[in-house]
């Protein structure tokens, strides 16, 4: 008696455990976070069998000395880090691709870089930063946070000088890449090339005595900045961070609108200042 009732306290089990397996299977579970450009860019990588490259680098000062703590950020990525004591930073199971680099240290001006990332190579940098001049007001804030740059960002929309696209728009309108909202503005000219030189999605200006080529010929390349970080010329617009990570556009079509706080900056093609929601 006592052995069939341990067969029969066994079976119950077993069947409690597939009811509560297949209520479990049934139920209905939270979609995935949406996947990062690096993560696609990977899956596309891994179903062709393709594999990754490395980043090595150092960040110093002009005089060669390490700079520690400096902040590595492969933009439009999770890919973010500080370099180590002797100034050296390295980055692993990077996809195959191009993609914008930017260093960042207090004290020192920001630098950028587009990097080439091939399969099965080790890419090797250095960078040597600058002294900023450039020294922080002291403020008190009172109320709902702000950042300092947005502040700026809606001082200058006041003016009613440029074309703003707010972080109230992009929300509203979902789109996917900054360039969408960009060929909505008067005077860009947002086109996308497959040259051999350049292949891309560029943002121009038709004026004369600037061009692509450097010619002085049609098509004129805007000035792109990320976060008050002056990036390459004829800057790849694919490379921006997506617009949900964005809290403001504004642009400046012609070299006499460009505001005086981006003076240094090339302006003959007028410029575009993106700013993210939080910073690089």
């Amino acid at each position: 008696m006592f052995r069939v009732l341990c067969i029969l306290a066994v079976a119950a089990t077993a069947l409690l455990g597939q009811a509560i397996s297949g209520s479990t299977l049934g139920a209905q579970t939270p979609p995935p976070p949406p996947r990062t450009p690096m993560e696609r860019m990977a899956e596309a990588n891994a179903r062709r069998g393709e594999t990754f490259g490395t980043i090595e680098g150092v960040v110093t000062d002009t005089a060669l000395r390490p700079v520690q703590g400096a902040d590595i950020a492969v933009i439009g990525t999770s890919v973010r880090l500080k370099t180590g004591a002797n100034g050296r930073f390295r980055l692993f199971q990077i996809p195959r691709g191009q993609y914008l680099l930017v260093v960042r240290q207090i004290g020192y001006a920001p630098t950028s870089a587009i990097l080439d990332i091939a399969a099965d190579d080790t890419l090797r940098l250095s960078y040597a930063l600058e002294r900023s001049t450039n020294l922080l007001d002291t403020m008190r804030v009172i109320g709902t946070r702000v950042s300092l740059r947005m502040l700026d960002f809606e001082r200058r929309r006041q003016q009613g000088i440029g074309q703003f696209i707010t972080q109230e728009y992009i929300e509203k309108r979902g789109s996917l890449a900054v360039s969408d909202f960009l060929r909505t503005l008067r005077g860009v000219d947002v086109s996308r090339l497959t040259g051999e030189e350049f292949q891309g999605t560029i943002a121009l200006s038709r004026r004369e005595g600037g061009s692509l080529g450097g010619d002085g010929a049609n098509a004129c390349a805007m000035q792109v900045l990320l976060d008050g970080i002056v990036l390459p010329r004829n800057f790849n617009l694919d490379l921006l961070p997506t617009p949900k990570q964005i809290s403001g556009i504004e642009v400046y079509t012609g070299a006499a609108t460009v505001p005086p706080q981006f003076g240094g900056v090339d302006r003959r093609c007028g410029l575009i200042a993106v700013w993210t929601r939080d910073g690089y």
